[in-house]
């Protein structure tokens, strides 16, 4: 079970308030109006008639997925490059992926592969920096990198919160099931809101959603405190610390300021758009189970039902599993590379994304939500005496499908050997500026840094071949 905690004591918010003196002056408002942190913002934007994607669902691979048995295979290199594994045709005539991907085969008409993304950076968590906020890290190839300035550019999730608002006192962006870290628990940087304030950092949901009785207890009062007690201030300040037992899980954000999470789980608490989304429940068994009896099969289909409710941004992290070792956890292959993805790795997320796809194309929800599959490199062409894959940001694969998107299309390509660029070339801000395009937002659309310096939402070019 998952809580929220709206901390003890006489905290203070990031304006300085006490958290009795935020509730005595209106609570939401008042902490809205101190923690802005954009001081100016959609200076310039157009839309495109075709743009349709009312969310955006991005599955983030942490680790770095290999290209070579996945989106990007190469049957006739040598097997030292190839590795073990053959291909499988897809539902699209010319297109085939690694074999490990049955399901995914399945649906590769509504997929676009990009396989020429590239950043050169062969760090975890600069690479990753730039895949999320696009805009590289400074310097790059740097492991462990630091938080803060001046590698602290908003991720594309707390720009769109900052531009949009979400339905029903939910915020506009939700990260889940937790945060990036490299081993030793160090967090990545670019995964907040950055120079943009606290006020738009995607809301973090830690849980785990495949465990018996899933639920969230900050979404879920007491039966003896109604909603409408909420409402009134001065209930809700007689009734706070007992509030606080239902929603004490609430783990400030990683860079989180106390006050502004408060406000996020007392909107969710208010919220029925919010109780239901997260009624993991109300679906059919099989359905989950298609989805996959684990945190990431879940959590995707938690992403799913966030769309539904309307939720503009949501991203699902990996995360290390139970048995992953510090040296090869996750899609961070150095050792055993063939055996990791037999199993666990290329079942679970086979059958989760494919799932995704399936689902929203049965809801009629495709057409409006863009599911984006990345992570922040790819993997070394040759295997190392380990058998397993190192870091690789030269070129590695991505995949778009839904929203806006024409699928059954590969865009770029890499060398023979998988390990460079031959055509087609992209880098994350392109891949970010066709993702806010297809949500109808312009990639110039501006906002301005506390020193009043504009910048566009995403400084790439829209990857036009693969827009339906």
């Amino acid at each position: 079970m998952l809580e929220f905690r709206v901390p003890p004591g006489d905290n203070r918010l990031c304006d300085g308030f006490s958290r009795r003196t935020w509730l005595r002056l209106g609570g939401v408002s008042a902490l809205a109006g101190a923690c802005a942190g954009v001081t100016g913002k959609n200076l310039r934007a157009g839309q495109r008639a075709k743009a349709s994607a009312k969310s955006v669902i991005v599955l983030f691979h942490l680790g770095g997925p290999p290209q070579h048995e996945t989106w990007d295979p190469k049957p006739d290199a040598p097997v030292e490059i190839r590795g073990p594994f053959g291909t499988l045709p897809t539902s699209v005539p010319g297109i085939r992926v690694g074999e490990l991907m049955p399901r995914t085969a399945s649906q590769a008409h509504r997929v676009a592969v990009l396989r020429a993304v590239s950043t050169n950076d062969n760090a975890h968590s600069s690479s990753g920096y730039w895949m999320i906020t696009g805009v590289p890290h400074s310097p790059t190839n740097v492991e462990n990198a630091k938080l803060g300035a001046p590698n602290d550019w908003p991720s594309m999730g707390a720009r769109i919160r900052a531009l949009r608002g979400g339905p029903g006192g939910m915020p506009a962006s939700v990260t889940l099931p937790e945060h990036i870290w490299n081993t030793g628990g160090i967090p990545w940087p670019g995964q907040d809101a950055g120079f943009l304030g606290r006020a738009n950092d995607p809301w973090l949901l830690p849980c785990m959603p495949h465990q018996q009785g899933f639920s969230v207890g900050g979404v879920t009062l007491p039966a003896e405190i109604p909603v409408e007690r909420l409402n009134d201030r001065a209930g809700l300040a007689r009734s706070l610390d007992r509030v606080e037992r239902s929603v004490e899980g609430l783990v400030p954000g990683l860079w989180g300021d106390q006050g502004q999470q408060a406000t996020t789980a007392l909107d969710l608490i208010r919220s029925g758009a919010a109780r239901r989304a997260f009624r993991l429940e109300e679906e059919p068994q099989t359905l989950r189970a298609r989805y996959g009896d684990n945190r990431w099969g879940q959590s995707v289909l938690l992403a799913r039902r966030l769309a539904q409710a309307g939720v503009p941004f949501i991203q699902v992290n990996w995360c290390r599993m139970p048995g992953d070792t510090d040296d090869s956890p996750a899609w961070d292959t150095h050792n055993k590379n063939a055996e990791r993805l037999k199993s666990p790795l290329m079942p679970i997320m086979d059958a989760a994304y494919s799932a995704l796809l399936e689902d929203l194309h049965q809801r009629g929800m495709l057409d409006e939500t863009l599911v984006v599959w990345c992570g922040e490199f790819g993997r070394t062409p040759r295997h190392n005496p380990g058998g397993g894959r190192d870091h690789w940001g030269h070129v590695f694969s991505a995949a778009l499908a839904g929203g806006g998107i024409r699928g059954g299309v590969v865009h770029g390509a890499s060398d023979r050997m998988g390990a460079h660029p031959k055509d087609g070339r992209v880098e994350p801000q392109d891949l970010w500026a066709t993702v806010v395009d297809r949500m109808g937002i312009h990639p110039d659309t501006e906002f301005k840094d506390p020193q009043g310096r504009p910048f566009p939402i995403a400084r790439g070019k829209v990857i036009e071949p693969i827009l339906a």
